[in-house]
């Protein structure tokens, strides 16, 4: 026989898994189950009519996706979220929020949230660690086995071409001594920087604006918009390699776009950028680390690419060589940093992840 019992919505909301809180117009909390008291280490007495900023505190892109959402009544969900709590400690999520009208009550936001398993998200930054050293290590290897014949082919030709006497022969051996010399230079830009990083104070957000003018500056067809978060400390990083960096990935969002032939929507870049407290990079934990972000609209990395788009000689573009974002890897790695990224259609962002506690001349 099935049960007729009515369930009232907060009985249902309370036996689900995952932390559900409602919250009115005003964003303040109307219902909150048990997983969420426990996700937000808040008792439901305590929570009851506190708005939302009260729980969740300095987090203004939450706060703004939220107040958007009660405006245009459109649903939206975002992943691999860091909120701080009203209690200092921050919490990696994905979630959700749908709006709902209830009878003549007014207008809801229903907010469902689903912690991060850290392990696996750190299981997933090592692999990427190790992934690039293991190809770096054996692209070493390579190299150092090609260019000891590369240096005999020169070696030869620039001997023969002591005994030519034709000046026009001597031009083909040129070509043989130039060509060497590229695959040579080709080798050494594949293993990677050998530069010790030079640092300094260093104020990321003048970096991004040195980038972008570089960018408006040899592409008219994209806009770059900045959305900083100017309480970022200073970074002690190689200036100069930063701005490589930047502009390494950049480049890349450019040519996504221009080759993206739909013609959906015009090409926009976002510098965005914000602090993340607590963040694991690897094995070490940093209390402080500035999170750029280089989001662009264009045709997204192609499925078959996304584990191996830092392996040096490995482009999603005809003309690309494929060292940009293996050689942006190696050099925030030289600065304890990680770059990760997601990508589909009409959004690709790319993540720098960069220590601002870094102040010992060791690292």
């Amino acid at each position: 026989m099935v049960s007729t019992e009515y369930k009232s919505p907060q009985t249902i909301i309370d036996n689900l898994h995952s932390a559900v809180i409602v919250i009115g117009e005003d964003l303040r909390i109307v219902c909150i189950n048990p997983a969420a008291e426990m996700l937000f280490h808040v008792s439901n007495n305590r929570a009851m009519e506190k708005n939302i900023r009260e729980l969740v505190i300095e987090e203004y892109e939450f706060f703004d996706r939220l107040e958007r959402s009660v405006i245009s009544n459109h649903p939206y969900t975002v992943y691999e979220s860091e909120l701080l709590l009203h209690n200092q400690k921050t919490i990696e999520v994905d979630y959700s929020v749908s709006p709902i009208e209830y009878m003549s009550e007014g207008k809801y936001l229903l907010l469902e949230f689903i912690r991060i398993n850290s392990q696996h998200k750190h299981s997933h930054e090592d692999s990427i660690l190790s992934q690039y050293e293991a190809s770096k290590s054996l692209l070493r290897g390579l190299a150092h086995e090609i260019k000891n014949p590369l240096g005999g082919i020169r070696g030869a030709a620039q001997l023969l071409e002591r005994e030519l006497t034709d000046e026009d022969n001597k031009q083909f051996t040129q070509i043989i001594i130039n060509e060497a010399d590229r695959l040579k230079n080709l080798l050494d830009r594949m293993v990677g920087p050998k530069d010790i990083p030079t640092k300094s104070d260093t104020n990321i957000h003048k970096i991004l604006e040195h980038v972008r003018k570089l960018v408006l500056a040899e592409n008219d067809e994209v806009s770059v918009v900045a959305d900083y978060d100017p309480s970022i400390p200073e970074l002690n990083a190689d200036e100069s390699m930063i701005i490589q960096v930047i502009l390494n990935i950049t480049r890349n969002a450019v040519k996504a776009i221009t080759s993206n032939t739909d013609g959906s929507s015009d090409g926009k870049i976002i510098y965005r950028t914000r602090a993340q407290r607590n963040c694991t990079i690897g094995t070490q934990t940093h209390a402080l680390v500035a999170k750029i972000e280089i989001e662009d609209n264009g045709s997204g990395v192609p499925e078959e690419l996304h584990e191996k788009i830092f392996m040096p000689m490995i482009t999603g573009h005809a003309e690309g060589t494929g060292l940009g974002l293996s050689i942006a890897q190696s050099l925030v790695q030289q600065h304890n940093g990680l770059i990760e990224f997601t990508s589909q259609p009409d959004k690709t962002i790319f993540t720098i992840l960069l220590p601002i506690n870094i102040h010992n001349g060791a690292d």
